[in-house]
């Protein structure tokens, strides 16, 4: 019998274990702090409890229930263990709304009519064609590729920035740090989509706001570490920015008297950008639980050193 532990230390994922026992009734699921999950061969994580890796013996697989692996490996040590993601394609979908509503509400100024709203005023706002807004997609991975794949046809000009040149019909790339500042240049509507590693911790700060066109937006649905929030909320004072829609935060749920919530200009949503089925992140636990007992190549492995 393989014993699953679901560790995190700011969410309950008691919810994952009838999943997962429907599925495998074999399995024997321990939920943290459960004392029985430190001598769980699987780790199945979210936000784990920092060092909990290192207490647990029989560990041989530690498992997102996310796409992003950032938040299992950050201030962890993994001891070489494989470490695997969920690969779900409805993630790709509800990023594509989610970016999409992004895009609409700066370009159609609809932040500006609720501002309008918000002191009854009958305002209507300049309107300009899709043509002069200019989208940034700051990451061409998965999620990336498949915004830019709309976009365009939507009639907005779509910039693209990567760590390593990529090609995408009707995209714009720009790669590496020699070129970041030139994709800065030309974005108005600046989308953050990159994986969290060391190089982009702290990536939307001071210097990428002053790169951008004065009066750009900035929408961060990466990850929360990648903005400095009191750089945002400067940028915004100054007027260097006109708004931003943040949806991940370094310290989730936001508390309520972070000044982000009172900072005229954010628009704040509680991580909802897209997510996985919990269903479809089970099935996909359980595959590669059953793939480790085979001895068998495990799906959507990642990289623990790169963090993706």
């Amino acid at each position: 019998m393989t014993r699953v532990a679901l560790l995190s230390r700011s969410a309950n994922l008691s919810y994952f274990q009838p999943l997962l026992q429907g599925l495998a009734p074999e399995l024997d699921v321990a939920v943290w702090p459960d004392p029985r999950s430190l001598s769980a061969e699987v780790a199945v994580c979210w936000n784990p409890p920092v060092g909990v890796y290192d207490d647990m013996p029989n560990l041989k697989l530690i498992h997102s229930i996310a796409a992003g692996v950032d938040n299992l490996l950050d201030g962890q040590r993994t001891r070489g263990l494989p470490v695997c993601r969920v690969v779900d394609p409805q993630l790709a979908q509800g990023m594509l709304q989610y970016v999409l509503w992004c895009v609409l509400t700066f370009h159609r100024k609809l932040d500006v009519a609720l501002a309008n709203q918000r002191s009854a005023q009958w305002q209507r706002p300049v309107q300009t064609p899709a043509s002069q807004c200019r989208v940034g997609l700051m990451g061409l991975g998965e999620l990336g590729r498949a915004i830019a794949s709309v976009l365009p046809g939507l009639g907005y000009p779509v910039n693209g920035w990567s760590r390593t040149p990529r090609q995408i019909d009707g995209v714009r790339g720009y790669a590496g740090e020699a070129e970041f500042d030139a994709f800065l240049a030309h974005t108005d509507v600046l989308i953050c989509l990159v994986p969290l590693t060391p190089a982009t911790r702290g990536i939307l700060n001071r210097r990428t706001f002053d790169a951008l066109p004065a009066g750009a937006a900035v929408v961060n649905c990466g990850r929360g570490e990648h903005l400095v929030p009191a750089d945002l909320i400067d940028a915004l004072s100054r007027g260097q920015l006109r708004g931003a829609v943040l949806d991940v935060f370094a310290h989730e749920p936001l508390d309520p008297a972070d000044p982000l919530w009172r900072t005229p200009g954010v628009i704040v949503t509680p991580h909802m950008a897209t997510m996985p089925a919990p269903g479809t992140v089970a099935e996909q636990v359980v595959a590669n639980i059953r793939r480790l007992g085979q001895g068998a190549a495990l799906a959507n492995a990642v990289d623990a050193a790169r963090g993706y």
